[in-house]
């Protein structure tokens, strides 16, 4: 089942379980959130469109983190008169975790359990650039099992160094 929601200006189209980044919405990390604004239930069955919203549809969320997104650079420049001016803005957004979709008789609700890791962390775990504390923390158990000995190979003695031939050796007297 999905649902299209709207939020700050804009529509997203969610399902139970999805992560999406919004706009910045009051609340502190785990909190829930509910989006009245439904505009469009659907499945396989088919979809209910809203005369402009559906009929008690609702989206619930869970805020995970408040954070500034990518930085857009602002850059003005007037040709041959010196004048250049560069601007950075970093909007506010929040990260959510869709948990449960309600309406038009039906609903989907997320079996998961919420984590409040950041996106960011996410995103460095998935890159293998997590830190290396964090890594061993996560890593899976190693599996038990019994590796086969491998025979010991003899080790090398060590190479013999040449003695300096001192000028009695190289007379010829011994």
């Amino acid at each position: 089942m999905y649902a299209v929601i709207k939020t700050g200006g804009k529509q997203y189209r969610v399902s139970a379980g999805d992560l999406i980044v919004v706009e910045k919405l009051e609340g502190e990390a785990g909190a829930a959130v509910k989006f009245n604004e439904v505009l469009m239930l659907g499945d396989e069955a088919g979809a209910v469109v809203g005369a402009p919203l559906v009929d008690g549809g609702v989206v619930e969320a869970t805020l995970i983190e408040t954070r500034k997104g990518e930085k857009v650079r602002i850059f003005k420049k007037t040709r041959r008169q010196g004048y250049r001016r560069t601007r950075g803005h970093r909007q506010l957004q929040s990260v959510l975790r869709i948990t449960s979709i309600l309406g038009a008789g039906k609903s989907a609700k997320w079996e998961g359990t919420v984590s409040l890791t950041t996106k960011a962390e996410l995103d460095a775990r998935a890159r293998n650039l997590a830190p290396r504390n964090l890594a061993a923390a996560i890593a899976t158990p190693a599996v038990e099992a019994e590796a086969p000995v491998a025979a010991e190979k003899p080790k090398k003695a060590p190479a013999k160094k040449k003695t300096e031939t001192t000028a009695a050796d190289d007379s010829g007297e011994a």
